[in-house]
């Protein structure tokens, strides 16, 4: 049986590791990390422990925050989001309950991301990506406030047919220059089989990049790389991928970091700078570094993974943030990463050139936390972890006085 493909075999994978299922990053606080005001953390850095903030939430699938705000915003792939405060406890009410309408029925379907608008609560508006019970993929904006959503206000923003469960994609998040950034699958089957990746007149394999300030749903940004280019729908920014289920930024250095996930033998990172739109990464001709059938294939005009991990001791990449936060400033521009079977997690410093440092291995220090699903970070910029399970890590430095 081929590795499954994207992100979650949720709850309906007990068999996780031995069927390779197939999950990816989730992820991101609203707008800018906060600004690093607090006082240095005393004490020698030794390593990270994971601190539970809530267990038993059910299958997360996206963790959300708002920059100086202690609440956590968990995405649930029933179609709910609830608001975990600082202490760890669930909001009675919902912010969000799509359940009526959400179709969680398949292993990677469901309410699958959150992004709030770069000025709320200024500007209220929120934006949710989740899949109906048809199986198709909606982009939807709804007006809030801090503790509920108001769903008259709901407005279509995208909707994209899906020919199968796998490789929605769903990631959601508004980039460094303002504009609303969606991730989207190559459509599912084992080797692109509906001949998704490779075709830039489909949203499906794709990267997004919309305006939805200078009109109404959306605008497309003048400089997306395809406006002009026939064939090519101008709401694409990058191509060629098989299920970036969730991506990040590093505001500062101006670059998306991408962590698409694979089929049989590669995982990769794709990073790219945020004004430098129009890759093709490769899939299905590629997978990670090598031509992907085995036999002879032509990488002209194809960009190579940044980062590219094979299956071994891992079945699917978990891509998180680049972490901002001031608790651990030995840690600062580190980007987070994990696998779903094993449940380790690793993290690499992101060089302004678009390139990574040595990669810090965490498994000692955190051990296995499960099957995760996703990354998050929390208000003050602190990396959050979340499993199958439904607990929420915070992860936090050990510091010795010696």
């Amino acid at each position: 049986m081929r590795r499954l493909s994207t992100f979650m075999m949720l709850a309906f994978v007990a068999a996780a590791c031995a069927t390779g299922p197939r999950i990816g990053p989730g992820t991101t606080t609203v707008g800018t990390a906060p600004p690093t005001t607090a006082e240095p953390p005393s004490g020698r850095f030794v390593g990270l422990a994971a601190e539970t903030v809530v267990a038993e939430l059910g299958a997360v699938t996206d963790l959300v925050a708002v920059p100086g705000d202690d609440r956590i915003y968990a995405v649930l792939k029933e179609g709910r989001i609830v608001v975990v405060d600082g202490d760890g406890d669930v909001a009675d009410e919902p912010f969000l309950d799509l359940r009526a309408e959400v179709g969680d029925d398949g292993a990677e379907q469901g309410m699958l991301g959150l992004a709030f608008h770069p000025r709320f609560p200024a500007d209220p508006r929120i934006y949710v990506t989740f899949t109906d019970t048809a199986g198709d993929l909606h982009v939807v904006a709804m007006r809030a406030d801090r503790d509920a959503v108001n769903r008259r206000t709901r407005q279509e923003i995208l909707t994209v047919p899906q020919p199968h469960q796998y490789h929605q994609g769903g990631g959601i998040r508004f980039g460094p220059d303002g504009y609303l950034w969606i991730s989207l699958g190559d459509g599912g089957g084992i080797g692109d089989e509906y001949g998704n990746g490779q075709d830039p007149s489909t949203l499906l394999g794709s990267i997004v990049r919309i305006d939805v300030d200078a009109a109404s749903p959306y605008a497309i940004p003048p400089d997306n790389p395809f406006v002009d280019t026939p064939g090519f729908r101008p709401e694409v920014w990058a191509y060629g991928l098989r299920n970036p289920w969730r991506f990040t930024f590093d505001g500062e250095a101006g670059l998306v970091v991408i962590a698409d996930v694979g089929q049989y033998a590669w995982e990769e990172v794709d990073v790219a700078g945020v004004d430098e739109g129009g890759a093709n990464f490769g899939w299905p001709v590629m997978e990670g570094p090598e031509c992907f059938d085995g036999a002879d294939c032509d990488p002209t005009g194809l960009v190579a993974p940044t980062l590219a991990l094979p299956h071994e001791g891992l079945c699917a990449l978990i891509g998180g943030p680049v972490y901002q936060g001031a608790a651990i400033p030995e840690l600062r521009g580190h980007y987070f990463y994990g696998d779903f079977c094993v449940g380790w997690v690793r993290s690499a410093p992101l060089r302004a050139t678009g390139s990574f440092g040595p990669v810090r291995h965490w498994r000692s220090d955190l051990g296995e936390l499960g099957n995760i699903t996703t990354f998050g970070t929390d208000g003050a910029g602190e990396v959050l972890v979340a499993n199958l399970e439904g607990t929420i890590y915070r992860l936090v430095a050990e510091r010795s006085d010696g």
